[in-house]
């Protein structure tokens, strides 16, 4: 007999139970949705935003009354292109630097040979600009040049009003200038083809010279023997057997004088941008007598 003892036979075990595991999804609290969505929005407007920018300019100005921080634009052919960020005086004090933040899209004008001026009410004698300045307030007109990248420009002081527009530019000198003033007309055959668009005495001081232009369309018509002559609005003549004649001209060149012209039929040569011409007091007879053909550009 064995003295080992007898083994104990055990019941087999339960297999315990599997733990249930729940996978909860994380949802977000509706609380959270709203702002959530406005600051997607706020981030797409931003960057939009950004996007527009392009280069930043500073322009120099000898006086820079009616431009503002933040209001003023800069603007090209009357659409907005940048917008005025700081105003400050230099250092000596002599001068006015105006930094600006050009649009993405008008990035051209950051080049050398831009121009750029400020826009203000101007009223004159005969002559009226910048009206809708008085509602809007002043703005900075550009027009691009075409060089290398600039990022820092001289502004001008004055700008003449047909600065970016084609057209033929002429002298007419005078022994008095009379009443002929900036803005008074040119006129062709009664038509009104151009403006005077400055005044200065020669470089001797023995003449007066007007600066005068003339449409493009109608530039063709200023030939090298054509003829100015003044206009004064109102012509007086007295005959003993005709009597007292007054004739008027425009309302405008009664106000404030003007230029009138005319031009051989011989077909003489075309000018040049600059040229020089004599200003008359009064026509020849017979320079109301030519009558030449020249085609003009289409309106």
């Amino acid at each position: 007999m064995s003295d080992e003892p007898a083994a104990v036979e055990r019941a087999p075990e339960a297999p315990l139970p599997a733990a249930t595991v729940r996978r909860r999804r994380w949802r977000l609290p509706f609380v959270w949705i709203v702002p959530l969505i406005a600051a997607l929005i706020a981030g797409t407007l931003v960057y939009n935003r950004l996007q527009e920018f392009g280069p930043t300019i500073t322009i120099s100005f000898r006086d820079a009354s009616g431009v503002q921080r933040d209001q003023t634009e800069i603007r090209y052919r009357g659409v907005p292109v940048g917008q005025v960020t700081t105003v400050e005086l230099t250092p000596d004090q002599q001068r006015v630097v105006v930094t600006a933040q050009l649009r993405r899209s008008a990035a051209g004008l950051a080049r050398e040979g831009s121009l750029f001026w400020v826009v203000r009410p101007e009223v004159g004698f005969g002559t009226v600009r910048g009206l809708s300045t008085v509602l809007t307030g002043s703005y900075i007109q550009a027009i691009p040049g075409h060089g290398k990248t600039r990022r820092d420009f001289t502004g001008l002081e004055h700008a003449s009003p047909t600065l970016g527009r084609a057209g033929l530019n002429v002298i007419l000198s005078t022994r008095r200038l009379g009443s002929v003033r900036v803005g008074s007309p040119v006129v062709y055959r009664g038509i009104e083809v151009g403006s005077i668009t400055g005044s200065r005495l020669s470089r001797d001081a023995t003449a007066a010279e007007l600066e005068a232009f003339i449409e493009e369309r109608y530039a063709r018509l200023v030939r090298v023997g054509s003829r100015f002559w003044l206009v004064s609005g109102v012509d007086v003549n007295f005959g003993l057997f005709r009597g007292l004649q007054i004739n008027v001209e425009s309302l405008r060149t009664l106000v404030g004088g003007g230029v009138e012209f005319a031009t051989p039929e011989d077909g003489s040569a075309a000018v040049k941008d600059g040229s020089l011409f004599l200003l008359h007091d009064r026509p020849q007879p017979e320079w109301l007598e030519w009558h030449p053909k020249l085609p003009i550009a289409g309106g």
